[in-house]
């Protein structure tokens, strides 16, 4: 897994390449409200755990870890939801969820960034702080992103969005080339998926983030 072969001139390593193409797998799942969408994402976080390990991003495979601990419980609720609801149905958060998502977002990056500078378990020893917290911001972003998806937050689009835009040059500059191209492509898909989550509800029922928030009843079963 830690062997490299040319991408189209660039040097990718297997590990890399495999976890990036089962995690664009798991975004097309979350899209359909899958199931299978979250043992998909299990397997790819092994694969990219392994490639974090060989470039030293501690931070990223910390957050490897954590993604595995949370995609099983992400499967265990959407399971759960369906076998209630006969669907994996998806409601905006309400303004003070909103609020706790964000709260978490910054003062996460904050104390984990401190942990990761502390430890020097980031990139390199004496890293600059500022690529230790993007790090932190991947790590933390991502783990805020699968429980706001568990919750079946729509919401959790735009975390994932606000990953991408740091992910992307954290992972060129990293020489994990092919994670660089598959965050590209992440954000364009976080951009669909934000309007197909909301296409599958009834206009008049789809709160938009200004306003308050309430149930959307999914138009069709979840795909099996």
């Amino acid at each position: 897994m830690n062997e490299q072969f040319s991408f189209f001139g660039l040097p990718v390593y297997w590990s890399d390449f495999l976890g990036n193409i089962l995690a664009l797998a798991t975004v097309w799942l979350a899209l359909r409200r899958s199931l299978v969408a979250w043992p998909v994402q299990i397997l790819g976080s092994v694969f990219l755990l392994i490639a974090s390990l060989n470039v030293d991003l501690g931070g990223n495979a910390a957050r490897q870890v954590v993604i595995i601990v949370s995609a099983s419980w992400g499967w265990a609720t959407w399971k759960r939801s369906r076998e209630q609801e006969g669907a994996i149905n998806v409601r905006w958060a309400n303004w003070s969820e909103r609020a706790v998502l964000m709260a978490a977002m910054v003062l996460g990056t904050v104390a984990f960034a401190a942990v990761l500078k502390w430890q020097d378990a980031s990139f390199y020893p004496g890293a600059p702080m500022w690529m230790v917290s993007a790090d932190a911001w991947i790590f933390v972003g991502s783990i805020i992103a699968m429980y706001s998806q568990a919750r079946r937050y729509i919401e959790f689009w735009f975390v994932w969005l606000a990953v991408d835009l740091v992910g992307v040059p954290l992972a060129v500059h990293s020489e994990l080339y092919f994670s660089g191209i598959v965050y590209a492509v992440f954000f364009v898909m976080v951009v669909i998926g934000i309007r197909d989550w909301a296409s599958r509800s009834k206009p008049q029922e789809i709160a938009s983030p200004l306003e308050p928030a309430v149930l959307i009843e999914s138009r069709e079963e979840t795909t099996r």
